[in-house]
């Protein structure tokens, strides 16, 4: 009979339905057990639909049965770890902040920063009255994005002041340290610094506040979501298939903190050339839309990959507060649009009917 690594290494002929890679280099096949009985092949498909699910069971199911002395072949699917309920008492409306997104992303480098800034900028030319909140401690990039260089003072109740531009207040532990000196914290400390960023500083009446979560779906983020009270989150990913794991591990973490996922939002999804106005796939196309109908989560949009996006932001100008007309601009706008919807609809959903 075969062993399990000749059975994994067989496994990887089966493609991800819909995707170019494999179902092993995915991660979903947990474990390989070969018994008298039989072999036993344990999945783990994390928020598949169930049609999906049954397509790669069946899949697996018939080449395993392929190899010479397999009587039974047994399929065990784990199912996605249950939502856990917030810790009680933590998670206290802050006083003056009607709503509060979640940025997040599985990974670091897709441009996650750059997203929470210019969709926060998108939110306030909607007409709201924003806050940005940078919770990425190991790497705070907003002071450069959005050129702050004020260090934050605080009011006659202690309260620290918020820098503001382009129309939205901000908080970033970059205001608070020199340039490129590098943050090492543990757990504990980084958890009281940004309690402290939701708690202590004076946001004022806002509509949204926008917090930017660290890459990652660790305990950090985890507990970062769990201190504030989350209207919902948004997952930024990039257009590659080898995305699907991330985002998925951005959705368990919402799930875990029951916060709605608001959807997904792909960025650097194509480049149009400056000269003949082609378009150019470079890293695939339609990734983040497949992604979010696997999941059953809504698909926001498509930022394109183009060089001023990147140049605005090193200069501190966003392209949402540079050239509000452009064509990212506008992507972001419509992303803004159609959160903003979503969070008005569930609103209206939860209200109680009167009879």
């Amino acid at each position: 009979m075969a062993t399990p690594q000749e059975i994994l290494e067989d496994l990887k002929q089966i493609k991800y339905p819909g995707y170019t890679r494999d179902i092993v280099s995915f991660g979903i096949v947990r474990d390989i057990e070969i018994a008298t009985a039989g072999i036993t092949v344990t999945l783990s498909p994390g928020g598949a639909r169930p049609e999906v699910v049954e397509e790669i069971s069946a899949a697996v199911r018939e080449r395993v049965r392929a190899f010479s002395g397999v009587q039974q072949v047994e399929i065990v699917v784990q199912q996605p770890e249950r939502p856990r309920p917030a810790a009680p008492g933590r998670r206290a409306d802050i006083p003056g902040v009607r709503r509060i997104i979640a940025v997040a992303s599985g990974k670091g480098g897709v441009g996650k920063s750059t997203v929470a800034v210019n969709f926060a900028l998108a939110l306030r030319a909607l007409g709201y009255s924003v806050g940005l909140l940078d919770a990425d401690v190991y790497g705070p990039s907003v002071p450069l994005m959005l050129g702050l260089r004020d260090r934050p003072g605080t009011g006659a109740d202690d309260r620290i002041q918020p820098i503001e531009r382009h129309g939205i207040k901000a908080i970033s532990l970059g205001l608070f340290i020199g340039e490129g000196q590098p943050v090492i914290w543990r757990g504990p400390m980084i958890t009281k610094l940004l309690t402290q960023f939701l708690r202590e500083v004076d946001w004022g009446q806002l509509d949204v506040l926008v917090l930017d979560l660290p890459p990652g779906t660790g305990d950090a983020q985890l507990t970062i979501a769990q201190q504030a009270p989350l209207s919902g989150g948004l997952i930024v990913t990039t257009p590659q298939d080898v995305a699907l794991l991330d985002v998925q591990r951005g959705v368990t973490m919402f799930n875990q903190v029951n916060t709605p996922v608001l959807g997904v939002i792909e960025n650097m999804s194509y480049h149009v050339c400056s000269g003949c106005g082609a378009r150019a796939d470079i890293f695939g196309h339609g990734g983040g839309a497949r992604m979010a109908a696997e999941m059953g989560i809504p698909f926001l949009g498509e930022i394109p990959l183009e060089r001023r996006l990147r140049e605005s932001m090193d200069a501190g100008e966003p392209i949402v507060a540079a050239a509000p007309d452009s064509a990212e601009s506008q992507a972001f706008v419509q992303i803004a649009r159609r959160v903003m919807e979503e969070l008005d609809q569930r609103a209206d959903t939860a209200l109680p009917t009167v009879h």
